[in-house]
């Protein structure tokens, strides 16, 4: 079993950090082709994503599925558990074939994905697409996020996570700009798109050079001329994960997980349904022309150019970190990587609460800069502390693999309970439904109504505005419970990141003091 590795989290900091535009500067070749790939995955990625929930309540007569939270929530579910626990095992492939084998890999099953939800229009299509799609990202993150790692060292670390992070986010960013154009002429559409932009890897794999490939190359050949047999990926992958300090953390953070993927699962359909970007939209009017396409384009306005569409609300994230995130990555360099962590997660948690204390767009755009920020000083750290500070040099790839357990078991939960939360708190379709029962509609009338069309039939039914309506079914339901839920889980996560730190410290230092063997 590996030790335990010097761990800068205990101390003020054990290796000095680079400045800021010394650290961008000592960036290589790799890292900026890596950084692109990335990119490229995230901007396909997140095109569908983003909108995958928008797509799943949009009615069958307006081309989407059709269907309940509830059962988006079941693709969630099962998307994310993909995504989450294929890494653990297809870490240690890239380790041992090399990390260019396995990229290319995943850019196929990825593209397979996206033509599934392209050529199935319904659950089980959609659903197809997705877990392909998930296993494509999943063996894709090892390859890249190992890269970094060894093209990388202590002194540019923080500013190079930061730096990956916000190159990401970069695609990120246009993900949505582009799905919230493509949709408006169809969801086809959509997919297809994503389908040509993942593509693009198999050009930038073409530029691609594998750090660390002698030494593994080298490593393959001493075993091959030793005639020992290999200990099996399954159980060298399962000894690592008994570590108590990698096992106790990546059991903490999964709520952090749990928490993060809220934004981008729920909070589409909190501001489909109850946030009023209108006062947005009016004071960027007095200073832009939002009738110019370039503005429409980026706020991703909607057809009637009043609202703010979902994806254009929740792309603030992708924004600020693409713009800002080295900023962050050098504040957080000044900081011990565990307190980084513990501040970003309680900024992220307070941001859900905020979403939940009003229905005004400025506040969910505000909710949505204060997660970014929150974002920023934390889940790069994340990476930064498992593959940087924990793993050995010989297993970057498969401890980044184990690091994805917090985001497979956190994401896996959240994709059921947080749609099955809001459909029971939240849902503006459930809500229309109980209030046409109220007003006297029969039920079995309302039961011939397509799902996704309650709210429509509600304001034809009682002849009331739609704003009218909309503010009674919020002000007579409990939507705040779910996010106060969602904030008070990454509450507790940054309380026990903190606790964690401490205990870390001292078995660092008594395994210093020779107690610990």
């Amino acid at each position: 079993m590996s030790t335990p590795s010097k761990d800068r989290s205990v101390g003020p900091v054990d290796i000095q950090q680079l400045g800021l535009v010394a650290s961008i500067l000592s960036l290589g070749y790799v890292f900026w082709v890596v950084g692109a790939m990335e990119m490229v995955e995230r901007l396909a990625y997140y095109g569908v994503r983003s909108v995958a929930g928008l797509y799943a309540k949009t009615p069958l007569s307006e081309g989407g599925l059709g269907i309940s939270p509830s059962e988006i929530g079941t693709i969630l579910m099962i998307w994310s558990g993909f995504q989450g626990f294929v890494p653990i095992f297809v870490g240690g492939l890239a380790d041992r074939y090399g990390y260019k084998l396995m990229i290319a890999i995943s850019t196929l099953v990825k593209i397979i994905g996206y033509l599934l939800m392209a050529a199935f229009t319904s659950f089980w299509g959609f659903l197809a697409g997705a877990i392909f799609l998930a296993t494509g990202t999943a063996i894709f993150k090892p390859g890249i996020q190992g890269t970094l790692v060894k093209c990388t060292n202590r002194q540019n670390s923080s500013m190079a996570w930061g730096v990956f992070y916000q190159t990401v986010n970069l695609g990120a960013f246009l993900g949505p700009l582009m799905a919230g154009m493509m949709r408006k002429m169809s969801w086809h559409y959509v997919f297809l798109t994503c389908a040509g932009i993942i593509s693009l890897n198999f050009l930038l794999l073409l530029t691609y050079r594998e750090p660390g490939l002698e030494e593994r190359l080298e490593r393959e050949r001493q075993h091959k001329e030793s005639k020992k047999k290999r200990q099996s990926l399954l159980s060298e992958t399962l000894s690592e994960l008994r570590r108590p300090e990698l096992c106790v953390f990546l059991a903490i953070f999964t709520g952090f997980y749990f928490m993060f993927n809220a934004l981008f699962d729920v909070l589409p359909l909190h501001v489909d349904d109850w946030v009023d970007s209108r006062d947005v939209v009016t004071r960027v009017s007095q200073t832009l022309n939002i009738e110019n396409p370039i503005v429409g384009f980026v706020m991703i306005l909607d057809k009637t150019k009043q609202y703010i569409q979902p994806e254009g609300i929740i792309n603030v994230n992708s924004g600020m970190i693409m713009l800002t995130c080295f900023f962050f990555a050098w504040i957080s360099s000044k900081m011990r990587i565990l307190r980084s962590i513990a501040l970003g997660t309680t900024l992220a948690a307070l941001s859900l609460f905020l979403v939940g204390l009003s229905t005004a767009g400025w506040t969910a755009l505000g909710a949505v800069a204060i997660f970014s920020v929150g974002e920023m000083l934390s889940s790069p750290k994340f990476g930064e502390f498992i593959g940087g500070h924990l793993a050995p040099d010989d297993k970057k790839a498969m401890y980044l693999g184990l690091g994805q357990i917090s985001f497979a078991v956190g994401s896996t939960l959240e994709g059921k309970i947080g749609p099955f939360l809001y459909d029971h708190l939240a849902s503006k379709e459930r809500f229309s439904r109980q209030m046409l029962a109220e007003s006297g509609m029969p039920a079995w009338n309302i039961d011939q109504i397509p799902k996704g069309e309650a709210f429509n039939r509600l304001v034809e039914f009682t002849g009331q505005a739609p704003d009218t309506l909309t503010h009674l079914l919020y002000t007579n339901h409990p939507v705040s419970h779910m996010w106060f839920f969602m904030a008070g889980v990454g509450l507790v996560t940054a309380l026990l990141i903190l606790l964690y730190s401490f205990w870390l410290q001292r078995r660092v230092a008594t395994s210093r003091s020779g107690s610990v063997r």
